[in-house]
């Protein structure tokens, strides 16, 4: 992607909304700069369009500064043999039913260091509160970054995991939880 699209100025004001279908094109073509630069997801952008949209989805986020699209963060439901959500049952009394999933986090590296990641990580975990729910995600240990971005947002560690696609690709990952809500105690 040309850099001139995604002005950085020190005024610039981010906005965080839903993200709308209309935002696919733009979404997925930062998607793919992404993974061009940094390899995320790992487990490619051939389908970019359903990376978006995975089973389970409950709500999506987008940054625009200046009009353009520059970070994304979803939510969605998690898998019935997810291993996070096994391991949160062990420490809260909070229904399963009440658990989602942060994922699908990502920022244009030209807009990094901006405080994008943040602000989509609260408006998620903002919206999850306001229904009662818990949130948990994984990332990979590769990511150091986004390790530091949740930890510095107060998320619980909870245990090391192993992330697995294809036949024979795994990635050493570790399970995080949001700060839990008065309600989950």
């Amino acid at each position: 992607m040309d850099n001139s699209t995604y002005p950085t100025p020190p005024s610039a004001s981010t906005i965080i909304r839903p993200r709308e279908m209309a935002d696919i094109e733009a979404t997925t073509a930062l998607l793919i700069e992404v993974h061009r630069r940094d390899g995320y997801p790992v487990e490619g952008v051939a389908d970019p369009r359903a990376w978006l949209q995975p089973p389970g989805l409950m709500r999506s986020w987008i940054a625009e500064l200046n009009g353009a699209i520059v970070g994304h963060v979803s939510l969605t439901a998690p898998p019935g043999d997810d291993q996070a959500v096994a391991l949160w049952r062990t420490r809260t009394t909070a229904p399963a039913s009440r658990v989602a999933v942060l994922a699908r986090l990502f920022v244009h590296p030209e807009t990094r260091r901006q405080s994008v990641g943040k602000a989509l990580v609260q408006a998620a975990t903002g919206y999850a509160q306001s229904r009662q729910t818990d949130l948990l995600l994984d990332v990979l240990e590769k990511d150091t970054a986004a390790i530091r971005l949740y930890e510095s947002l107060g998320w619980t560690f909870l245990a090391t995991a192993t992330h697995s696609f294809g036949r024979d690709s795994t990635f050493p990952a570790r399970y995080y939880a949001a700060p839990l809500q008065e309600n989950s105690k």
